[in-house]
């Protein structure tokens, strides 16, 4: 090989290696948020645990944590968030048209979402699967005793769909009783039009919270008839806001395993752990720059929400009104499917 040819092979690996490097532009995305100085979320309208407003107006919830998370990192204050609520219908418009940035409204990934929305999937918060809600006095103990029998659902979503593909490969001529929106579904359940409700497990548990009068007089099925990843949407087109999305999202995941929490966070910055010292911003480490971002990025995350089990045992947890067990959304070193990709 001559000279020539070695030099011009040499200038093209150091200019890959430089565009490896190379920090990332911000994307339209990122820049409209900064220029309007808040961050526009799509959320359920009220889902006990993972996105409600209290009576003072103040939203609270795991899907409620992505918003202030991203806006921590973004904008340095959890607190500009604009909470956009949003019924089944409306969401996916509400996102394409631009209403909202991102879209953390309890929403399963899809083959078909992917594909045919134009948007795109980013990390799941939440593990889920659907299943069914009945009375105690029923004394229905499985799914497959349902035969014949109506079951509320809400229209627009995976559930309706689920209910029919279970009801047919089991032969059970459920008859669905179908409504457009949530609070319509729940109540029809609740004063007795249907003998059950169906919706994602996590969903049953919040309903049961904070709809039924007397929370043990319904009672949860174990059967699951699906898979439910849930997890914040973002439009296709500017991979920048994808990026950061995804990785604040696996950030916090990898926050959790290495144990650093929204209390020790500063004093973390100052440990000799690489791995630390790369989701921290310590020493001479900048994911940030990579990502449009300063070195401080996951830093005020985790401040402003606590990492990923944090945010979890908070809203959704076995302590919470919700009573949910880690189950699948645990450390993938513990046994559950929470598992980041490196921040490195």
């Amino acid at each position: 090989m001559t000279n020539n040819k070695l030099k011009t092979m040499a200038a093209i690996v150091a200019a890959m290696g430089a565009m490896m490097v190379a920090p990332a532009h911000a994307g339209k995305t990122l820049d409209g948020i900064k220029a309007r100085g808040q961050l526009i979320c799509g959320v359920n309208a009220g889902l006990a645990g993972f996105s409600a407003a209290d009576s003072a107006g103040k939203w609270s919830g795991l899907d409620v944590d992505v918003c202030r998370a991203l806006a921590a990192t973004v904008l340095n204050d959890a607190e500009k968030v604009k909470y956009v609520p949003l019924n089944a219908q409306q969401r996916f418009t509400a996102l394409q048209s631009g209403e909202v940035d991102v879209l953390p409204r309890n929403t399963t990934f899809t083959l078909t979402r992917d594909a045919s929305l134009g948007l795109n999937i980013t990390v799941p918060n939440y593990y889920d699967g659907q299943g069914f809600m009945v009375p105690a006095k029923s004394k229905i103990k499985s799914a497959k005793q349902l035969k014949g029998q109506t079951v509320c659902v809400q229209s627009g979503t995976t559930t309706e769909k689920n209910l029919t593909d279970y009801s047919k490969a089991n032969n059970l001529g459920i008859k669905p009783v179908v409504f457009e929106k949530l609070e319509a579904a729940e109540n029809a359940y609740f004063t007795g039009r249907c003998i059950a409700y169906t919706t994602d497990a996590s969903g049953l548990s919040s309903t049961r919270s904070k709809v039924a009068k007397d929370p043990k007089e319904h009672v949860i099925l174990p059967d699951l008839i699906s898979k439910e990843p849930l997890g914040p949407m973002v439009r296709r087109g500017d991979d920048e806001w994808f990026a950061i999305v995804k990785w604040v999202m696996y950030g916090l995941i990898e926050a959790e395993e290495y144990g650093i929490t929204q209390a020790n966070v500063d004093k973390m910055k100052s440990d000799t752990n690489p791995v630390v010292q790369r989701l921290l911003g310590g020493g001479n480490e900048d994911t940030g720059k990579l990502l449009g971002l300063d070195k401080d990025w996951l830093a005020r995350a985790v401040k402003a929400t606590g990492n990923y089990g944090e945010s979890f045992e908070r809203n959704v947890g076995p302590s919470s009104p919700l009573g949910l067990p880690r189950g699948l959304n645990n450390q993938w070193n513990k046994g559950g499917l929470m598992y980041a990709y490196p921040v490195r």
